[in-house]
């Protein structure tokens, strides 16, 4: 296989196959994300991506291979007739893989029709990550991320509504103090309405080199305290109406790890949150940081 640049994938794709469709992001303009900054996008022709799963196949001879994640952001902005063939050939060469994966920006998702997605599952596309970052619309336009509420919602409706997994995350504190209560219900109302199978939060680490690195030391944004960041989170939590949603928030970047079903474990999640509020000690910057 050959690699372009730092290659991103989900945790949950940690024992995957990762082959690079695109390259890069197609957009690139969120303020706080400090991703691909080394590329510029394009999408790969198909003959190399079909050279690299050959690759694959040959050095994974004697090892069997579950799960395939088709990198790097946007994968989804491929045309469709193209994500048909690449999946062909995964199958093709693959047979014992029990799933395909790939980022799907709500942008990318919108531009497909409902029979495209439909069809992209069929050939085996089983699940989606999109990154919906915020449910309110002022923070989504502060942080620039190309999309309004209404098309978050739309966007993971159609991931759902083709039979595919959708897994989503946010991210803690994106809206800073002067959003924190909108940042929180509306990112709660978000996941009441298009009720993914995964949600996963992220704390937010303003890094040097971002946009918001530059609006932060200009004072645009007040990061949030690892108080106002359980705030938020008992906001989102107490106000959010998922049933069977599976919730994380239990990557390095996050204060205090919690993790649960909706609505089963809401309780029991508050309760966390209250035990931690009480305690009032987090995890270091230096630790979140890794």
């Amino acid at each position: 296989m050959r690699y372009e640049g730092t290659v991103y994938r989900p945790p949950s794709e940690a024992g995957s196959l990762i082959i690079q469709l695109t390259i890069g992001c197609a957009r690139n303009t969120c303020t706080f994300c400090a991703m691909y900054k080394d590329k510029n996008f394009r999408i790969r022709p198909l003959e190399d991506v079909v050279e690299d799963l050959q690759m694959a196949r040959e050095y994974y001879s004697r090892i069997k291979v579950k799960r395939v994640f088709l990198a790097d952001g946007d994968a989804l902005i491929v045309k469709t007739a193209d994500l048909l063939y690449i999946l062909g050939k995964v199958k093709e060469l693959f047979p014992e893989c029990e799933r395909i994966s790939m980022y799907g920006a709500p942008k990318d998702i919108l531009g497909k029709t409902p029979e495209e997605l439909k069809t992209l599952k069929e050939a085996g596309l089983d699940m989606v990550y999109m990154g919906i970052e915020s449910g309110d619309d002022e923070v989504l336009k502060f942080v620039k991320k190309g999309a309004t509420q209404a098309e978050m919602i739309e966007a993971g409706k159609k991931i759902k509504d083709a039979g595919m997994i959708l897994s989503v995350t946010l991210i803690s504190g994106l809206g800073g103090r002067k959003y924190l209560k909108e940042h929180a219900i509306n990112s709660a109302k978000v996941i009441t309405e298009i009720k993914p199978e995964y949600v996963g939060f992220l704390t937010l680490l303003v890094e040097e080199g971002t946009p918001m690195y530059d609006q932060l030391k200009n004072g645009e944004i007040e990061l949030l305290k690892p108080q106002e960041v359980l705030e938020e989170m008992k906001l989102f939590v107490s106000n959010v109406d998922s049933e069977g949603t599976v919730f994380r928030a239990n990557h390095a970047s996050n204060y205090i790890p919690l993790g649960g079903t909706f609505n089963r474990d809401k309780e029991s999640l508050l309760a966390q949150i209250t035990e931690a509020e009480k305690r009032n000690t987090f995890k270091s910057d230096y630790f979140r940081a890794l």
